[in-house]
């Protein structure tokens, strides 16, 4: 490697790490859980309270616990368990998906957002 390499390799994990600190200082944390079957609203509950919810499913099982602010998939019954294993999310715009129930779990913000448009 030459010098000119390391440079630009240095260059990059500056540009890498200021984007990184400027994302974790502007993501805001949410004030409320929203849980969607198949894009239709089943759930919609305050971060603030400490609970444990089972989402209405017709075919399967899936429980939510909200705990200190944060919210977890504590249980599902779909073959691959990777909602459970997703760690327990708190900021705004943070999701947990359970495809093979078609189960979405989005944090959101009742206040005013600094997004000015979300695409989808």
């Amino acid at each position: 490697m030459k010098k000119r390499d390391l440079i630009l390799i240095a260059v990059f994990l500056i540009i890498a790490g200021a984007s990184y600190g400027i994302v974790q200082l502007t993501s805001h944390s949410g004030n409320q859980v929203v849980v969607t079957v198949d894009k239709q609203k089943v759930i919609q509950e305050p971060l603030a309270k400490d609970q444990e919810l089972e989402v209405p499913l017709t075919n399967g099982e899936n429980i939510i616990i909200i705990k200190n602010g944060k919210v977890a998939m504590k249980k599902a019954d779909c073959p691959d368990q990777i909602c459970v294993r997703h760690k327990a999310i708190s900021k705004s715009g943070e999701t947990i998906v359970c495809l093979p129930h078609k189960v979405v779990v989005e944090i959101q913000s009742t206040g005013d957002s600094d997004v000015d448009i979300m695409t989808q």
